[in-house]
């Protein structure tokens, strides 16, 4: 074939683009491993040290897979590339703690329109710190470079991640109980849900990322990028000193609808607005959009990351040890006869 031939780097794919990207990343990938972890990245798959399994009685394996939504074009149009990762673990991680399960180790997947190897590794580093806050290893991942496919600052990102769990410790709806109290930990924000609405509301409102609301005390495009919370590691610890039989992480579909997720087909959670008030920018986002109040709690987690639903005597003893590891909690409801549903009555103060 002649030099003027087709190629695959003619074609916008720069193999050498995603090597430098992957020296990069190497050292803020390496803080993610313990000793369980086998080798480093680079190979075909990533090794991890499963031996602790055999000690345990009858270890279930549990697995989780997720993105960030389209958050990433705020991240994009920001030039801010170094949270979105945090946003992916949560989004994954999160999701593997509701039965109870500790993250072993994730996996991500980055595809650019072109590989920028600054910014695969900035976005990589932001994975990273995410998964040492929720105490797993990133063991692996892949970058692909989709040109044609995505413009050339485009992106997307999606991870898995796998835990483990006694089978005598699994959390779920068999454990929740009528009288049980349903506390609510408090978000970061909007986490990583409902932003294909926030995007409308900006465009429709020609809203400015720059712009600096009096109600949120920063910039409108810093609001919305604050990394969704890891909770990972407080609802272990939750679990292992109170009496915990169900959680629910609040992503999509809103408070009532996940809740209902882990509730026996024989009682329902009774949620009281009163007991908190959303932060402002989902006020903010109401008014703007003018976006009714049922709509707003179907998309949004309006403050609620988690919750957690406790035996009626620990109550006050999980709510202590959250705020002692810099979470806010507090009743935020309680378990009623009912038909599996998540109710929300009254108003917010």
């Amino acid at each position: 074939m002649s030099a003027s031939g087709a190629s695959y780097a003619a074609s916008g794919v720069d193999i050498e683009a995603g090597d430098r990207a992957v020296a990069l990343m190497r050292a803020a990938v390496s803080k993610t491993a313990g000793p369980e972890v086998v080798g480093g990245i680079g190979g075909f798959a990533g090794l991890f040290d499963a031996s602790r399994l055999a000690t345990m009685r009858r270890p279930l394996l549990a697995t989780s897979t997720d993105g960030v939504g389209t958050k990433v074009v705020i991240t994009r149009r920001m030039g801010s590339y170094g949270t979105i990762g945090i946003d992916l673990v949560g989004m994954v991680v999160d999701d593997l703690v509701v039965c109870g399960a500790e993250p072993l180790f994730m996996t991500d997947y980055i595809v650019c329109g072109k590989v920028v190897p600054e910014r695969v590794a900035e976005i990589v580093g932001g994975i990273a710190e995410g998964c040492v806050l929720a105490g797993c290893a990133l063991i692996g991942g892949e970058t692909a470079e989709h040109p044609g496919h995505f413009g050339p600052d485009e992106f997307d990102l999606a991870g898995a991640a796998t835990g483990v769990v006694e089978a005598d410790s699994l959390l779920g709806p068999g454990l929740v109980k009528v009288g049980d109290v349903v506390l609510g930990l408090a978000s970061s924000g909007l986490h990583s849900n409902g932003f294909s609405l926030v995007r409308q509301i900006l465009d429709d409102a020609d809203l400015d990322l720059d712009a600096e609301p009096a109600e949120l005390g920063q910039p409108l495009g810093a609001e919305l990028a604050t990394p969704t919370r890891i909770y990972a590691r407080d609802c272990l610890a939750l679990a292992r000193d109170c009496q915990v039989h169900a959680f629910a992480h609040i992503t999509g579909g809103g408070l009532a609808a996940n809740l209902a997720r882990v509730l026996p087909p024989d009682a329902d959670a009774l949620l009281h607005r009163s007991s908190w008030t959303p932060p402002p920018v989902f006020g903010l986002l109401a008014g703007y959009g003018s976006v009714d109040s049922d709509e707003m709690e179907h998309v949004f987690n309006m403050g609620v990351g988690m919750t957690a639903v406790v035996a009626p005597a620990d109550a006050d003893q999980a709510i202590g040890l959250l705020t002692q590891r810099g979470v806010l909690a507090w009743p935020l409801g309680e378990i009623v006869v009912g038909s599996g549903q998540a109710q929300v009555t009254g108003r917010h103060p």
